[in-house]
């Protein structure tokens, strides 16, 4: 199959970011019938439709989500390094307000250090923190605008892409890490863990019920001692002894590396969670959310979440 040229995949990540044919042409500086003409040939290449069209717009399919995510991040590059950015110059222009969402422990470690700079340009954060699924209902109604997800959202009126994997672990402390027989957890992990309690993000347990299905096929039947939607918190309860916990790893490896936590079990193979840069669909982003939303893009590739 012959590639598709940069103007095909162009016009595709338009169409996936701003979620409408429409949007794509207003941000192009073509016509709605030259933006479809595009998006059919891309999809003759491809042989499979990327996306499905829906009163409120275009839906991306998988193989879209999957195509963004490969070429969401060079093809920027590349239009910044030839000068053809979105005003002309390659240069970002953050002067504006833009209203940012996402969980408490990854906006302080990295997202907010990696839109610093555009704030001394005239970037205005304003900074909303919570659970996923309150923030995307937020910036489905438009009250937010962009929000950094640790779930893929599934509304029709927001697309989002993906920024980075972060890999999770099951800690605890020493103390309670002792508790476990090894023998027992190599048989029946679900039966060895049972009596340790738990440390949650959340009452419905989103992160820890995701490790054991996943690693044990059924929710977690551990009491609960402690629930937090701060990821920072939660380390801290699992630091004292409160309960055990399933945390990323860049968060948990500087206790780790001082021994305050201990891993306590090791899957065959790593779990992964994919965050997400969410945006509402149907219509161009003012300048100052699109450059938020490609300096995220770009520096999400040095997080070092693994």
């Amino acid at each position: 199959m012959a590639l598709p040229d940069l103007d095909l995949l162009s016009t595709f990540l338009e169409i996936y970011r701003g979620g409408s044919i429409t949007a794509a042409a207003s941000r192009r500086g073509l016509s709605q019938p030259a933006v479809s003409g595009q998006l059919a040939r891309l999809e003759a290449q491809i042989g499979e439709p990327l996306f499905l069209r829906s009163r409120r717009g275009a839906v991306p399919t998988e193989r879209a989500y999957d195509l963004a995510r490969r070429i969401g991040t060079h093809l920027d590059e590349l239009h910044h390094a030839l000068g053809t950015g979105e005003n002309g110059t390659g240069q970002e222009d953050p002067a504006g307000t833009v209203h940012l969402a996402g969980p408490s422990d990854l906006m302080a470690l990295r997202v907010v250090p990696a839109l610093a700079p555009l704030t001394a340009r005239g970037l205005r954060l304003r900074i909303t923190l919570g659970l996923a699924d309150e923030l995307l209902t937020a910036l489905s109604a438009a009250r937010v605008d962009l929000v950094v997800s640790a779930v893929r959202p599934r509304l029709e009126n927001v697309v989002a892409t993906p920024l980075a994997d972060e890999e999770f672990l099951l800690v605890g402390s020493p103390g309670l890490a002792r508790t476990v027989d090894p023998d027992r957890l190599a048989a029946e992990p679900v039966r060895a863990l049972a009596h340790l309690p738990l440390v949650a993000y959340g009452e419905e347990l989103p992160i820890v019920r995701r490790y054991w299905r996943s690693e044990f096929g059924r929710r977690p039947p551990n009491p609960v001692a402690v629930t937090v939607p701060d990821l920072r918190t939660v380390l801290a309860a699992v630091v004292a002894g409160a309960g055990v916990s399933v945390l990323p790893r860049y968060l948990a490896e500087p206790a780790l590396g001082a021994g305050s936590v201990e891993t306590l079990h090791q899957p065959a193979v790593r779990p992964l969670n994919t965050l997400y840069l969410a945006v509402r669909a149907g219509r161009p982003a003012n300048p100052a959310t699109a450059a938020v939303h490609r300096r995220l893009t770009e520096r999400s590739r040095e997080w070092d979440l693994l």
